[in-house]
């Protein structure tokens, strides 16, 4: 049988056209699938460097001294020789009371002295006078006893008489109130013209030292042995900076009180540091951040504290490699020193570590490290 030949010409350009198709997909490489594109990430080196051991507690600021001013005697205040707020020194006379009782008292007691020295004067030159007599025989022995015992209960009379004196002095003293201890004042309580009670329980003024200072705060107990034994080297410094002062001033000084025992219900011990405040940058009542200074640890592994991670194994950070891609690297903190790491294990020195960007990375990706200004670099 004979095919047309138009049929063969079809079934001819047919095969051809499929042989030219698969002819033309052998060819065709298969599609490769893109590289995922760097992530941008900001980063620090690990550096070997000298880093202070530091404790940063919460502490207050107290007064070095408070002294509370009464009067020691009851009368009229008839002057206040100062403004309240003034700083005043030691030995300042700030109050007076009326002093006409008291002159009139000393005056009335050394009259009194000056009586019964007279009369013991007088007694004396008669004793004498017996003694005499009795020698020669004519009075008896008995009046010359009497005159001796006469003499001598003035004498004692007289020592009364001085102590009479004496007190009134001291109680015309208390007339005069004077400031016992270097300091700024408080509040004043009372005015001229008021009657003042000797120890009444309202305190006339009470006075603050305030240069120097203390500031007290807590101490953790588990690091008590480290702190004795830091204290054994030498003095150690303390700093204080107001919590709420935004110009950040801050203090220097010296611990110079440990207490003797350890508060068991907040497992701290109490301690004060001494400040000189000459500027009164520190003031009594006032919250202050306290960092003590244990020591100095030199040379350790530091890195920025953003760099570590913590994960499910421990802290861990990632390390820019040299083929800028990433790898997850395990490390042991030894301590946090504020925006910085000391790093015990698992770092070397120049390592390259991530500090931002950390959220779209996984082990092996690759990465682009951008400068402070957000601009693209090498790593």
């Amino acid at each position: 049988m004979r095919l047309a030949p138009v049929l063969i010409l079809g079934l001819v350009t047919g095969a051809a056209v499929t042989a030219a198709a698969c002819s033309e997909g052998q060819a065709r490489p298969p599609e490769q699938k893109a590289p995922a594109p760097a992530v941008p990430i900001a980063a620090a080196p690990a550096v070997r460097k000298d880093m202070p051991l530091e404790i940063s507690v919460i502490g207050s600021v107290e007064a070095y001294s408070t002294v509370t001013v009464r009067a020691q005697i009851t009368g009229e205040l008839t002057a206040v020789k100062f403004e309240q707020g003034d700083d005043v020194q030691e030995g300042q006379e700030l109050f007076t009371l009326d002093r006409r009782p008291l002159e009139a008292a000393l005056q009335q007691a050394e009259a009194t002295l000056e009586r019964d020295s007279a009369n013991a004067a007088n007694a004396k030159a008669i004793l004498e006078r017996q003694e005499q007599l009795t020698q020669r025989g004519i009075v008896a022995r008995e009046t010359r006893d009497t005159a001796r015992t006469q003499v001598a209960a003035l004498e004692a009379t007289l020592a009364s008489d001085r102590a009479a004196v004496e007190n009134a002095k001291v109680q015309l003293q208390y007339a005069t109130i004077r400031a016992p201890i270097s300091g700024r004042t408080g509040a004043l309580m009372v005015t001229a013209g008021n009657l003042v009670r000797a120890n009444d329980q309202t305190p006339l003024v009470t006075i603050n030292q305030v240069t120097p200072v203390y500031v007290s705060f807590a101490f953790p107990e588990a690091m008590l042995a480290d702190l004795r034994r830091y204290m054994a080297r030498g003095t150690l410094h303390v700093e204080a900076k107001l919590a709420n002062d935004p110009a950040g001033a801050s203090a220097a000084g010296r611990i110079t009180f440990v207490d003797n025992a350890v508060d068991q219900t907040t497992g701290t011990i109490k301690l004060k540091g001494t400040f000189a405040n000459q500027d009164r940058t520190l003031w009594p009542g006032q919250f202050a951040n306290v960092n003590v200074r244990l020591t100095t640890e030199p040379d350790v592994i530091v890195v920025p504290s953003a760099a570590v991670q913590t994960g499910p194994d421990g802290s861990y950070v990632y390390v820019v490699k040299a083929d800028q891609t990433v790898e997850m690297r395990p490390v042991t903190v030894a301590r946090l020193a504020g925006t910085e790491t000391v790093i015990k294990e698992g770092l070397a020195k120049g390592d390259s570590v991530v500090t931002d960007g950390h959220l779209r990375l996984v082990p092996g990706s690759r990465v682009t490290v951008r400068d402070a200004a957000g601009e693209k670099a090498g790593s």
